[in-house]
């Protein structure tokens, strides 16, 4: 399966089950998209009546060059992965990843919050120390024969549980040697808390933090407010600088969300990237459709070219040596997920789960809550095996919808609490969020082609 299109000047094609990428002129380009539908004598014709500048001998020059592609496995590769689908979603109980929700509860009311301010529909509560303990000692017992434990902090607001969340890395670095593990650990917060002490362990102990920031302080401080009514724009952007500053080249991002009130999220991008942050990432919200600030149809391709111009103005940014990266940009298209993570995606629900103050176990953040989804706890493991299994099941092969979607080796079917939350089965799809998606993918190899002509 190919994919082409045209973005910045440049006739792209991209080769799905092989991930190559080939930049082509425009008679390559017309040939490629007739080359498996018609015989060489009929893609002369019509080249020949639409390119009147190139000769016979120019198309079969290039029909051979395609042709010899297609003998190398970088064009029009068989897809070959789709019986062995289940086997790569077979972890073999082995858990890999949590996210210890420290606190369900927050310091903010942000309007938005698919967590209902911190708290997950559900009472508010911080983590004791012996619960993430027992957590981590879960993981380390799950975890089988792997070396590389991730655990990501969350809420909520975690440093409204700032004690508990250094104790329990400290915890943690006294299980790997003895237990022959190293535990990678992220922080994601939305900053009002942050001092010296947060900057210094962080930058010692954390791989990577995320800060929570929506762009201008008009988009920020719309929907970001304290329980009073004020902003956070003013009081956080500051301890950012010095965060990001202190970071020492140490991974971070500056996470914000966007909405249908600033379907411009570019200029929320751009001026974060003024402020001197170059490690940037800005998510669609996820929120009832019944919200005012939900996304919209009419929105889509708005949102579409949003994400051109930002493609356009990173190049030109890293030209002026100025640039910045940004997440949903970063691919790699050499040494870049194996086949594994391409079709069986993040592991939630079987790799990865998080976990609630209390212990419960759920299939990832975006599902606490959900009763139907609670899969058990770190003391008894899981119980619900059912539901364990449909989580084992998604991927790119088993939705309909993703089986001849060129897209489906970087998504791995996406998210399958966007599709819970969209379709109401996990199983499902979430259109919206697939336009998307395949938009940034295309930006993203317009990135690293650009990059390689440099």
């Amino acid at each position: 399966m190919i994919h082409q299109y045209k973005l910045g000047g440049r006739n792209i094609v991209l080769d799905t089950c092989s991930g190559s990428v080939h930049i082509t002129d425009d008679v390559a380009y017309d040939i490629i998209a007739l080359y498996k539908d018609k015989s060489e004598e009929e893609i002369t014709g019509e080249m020949l009546l639409k390119h009147r500048d190139v000769t016979k001998e120019d198309m079969a020059e290039c029909i051979r060059d395609i042709r010899s592609l297609e003998t190398e496995g970088k064009l029009f590769t068989p897809d070959v992965y789709g019986d062995l689908a289940w086997d790569f979603k077979d972890s073999g109980g082995v858990i890999k990843a949590l996210c210890l929700h420290v606190s369900h509860t927050c310091n903010l009311n942000c309007s938005y919050c698919f967590a209902s301010q911190g708290k997950y529909s559900g009472q508010r509560a911080l983590m004791s120390f012996e619960v993430g303990k027992r957590a981590l000692d879960f993981l380390v017992e799950n975890s089988g024969t792997r070396t590389n434990l991730e655990v990501d902090f969350f809420g909520g607001e975690p440093l409204m549980n700032w004690d508990v969340v250094k104790r329990l890395v400290e915890y943690a670095r006294t299980l790997e040697e003895p237990r022959g593990k190293k535990f990678r650990f992220t922080l994601t917060t939305n900053g009002v808390l942050i001092d010296d002490d947060v900057i210094e362990f962080s930058n010692r102990e954390m791989s990577n933090v995320v800060l929570s920031l929506d762009g201008r302080p008009e988009t920020h401080d719309r929907l970001r407010k304290d329980y009073t009514g004020k902003g956070s724009y003013d009081v956080i952007v500051p301890k950012f600088k010095r965060f990001a500053q202190a970071r020492g080249g140490k991974d971070y991002y500056i996470r914000g969300t966007f909405t249908h009130l600033n379907t411009d999220f570019t200029a929320d991008i751009f001026h974060m990237a003024d402020l001197g942050f170059t490690e940037l990432s800005m998510e669609p919200v996820v929120c009832a459709p019944s919200d005012p600030f939900a996304l919209t149809r009419e929105d889509l391709p708005v949102l579409l070219e949003q994400y051109d111009i930002l493609a356009a103005e990173m190049i030109k940014r890293k030209k002026n040596g100025k640039g910045f990266t940004f997440y949903h940009y970063m691919l790699d298209v050499e040494r870049g997920p194996c086949i594994y993570k391409r079709v069986s995606g993040c592991g939630s629900g079987t790799e990865y789960m998080a976990v609630t103050p209390w212990g419960e176990l759920f299939p990832c953040h975006q599902f606490v809550g959900e009763a139907e989804y609670s899969l058990g706890n770190i003391w008894e493991g899981v119980k619900n095996t059912q539901k364990q299994e449909e989580f084992r099941r998604c991927n790119a092969y088993t939705r309909p919808e993703c089986r001849d979607c060129w897209a489906k080796l970087y998504c791995a079917g996406g998210c399958a609490a966007n599709a819970y939350h969209a379709a109401g089965d996990i199983s499902g799809v979430y259109q919206y969020g697939c336009e998307l998606f395949k938009k940034r993918i295309e930006c993203a190899l317009l990135l690293k082609v650009a990059e390689a002509e440099d």
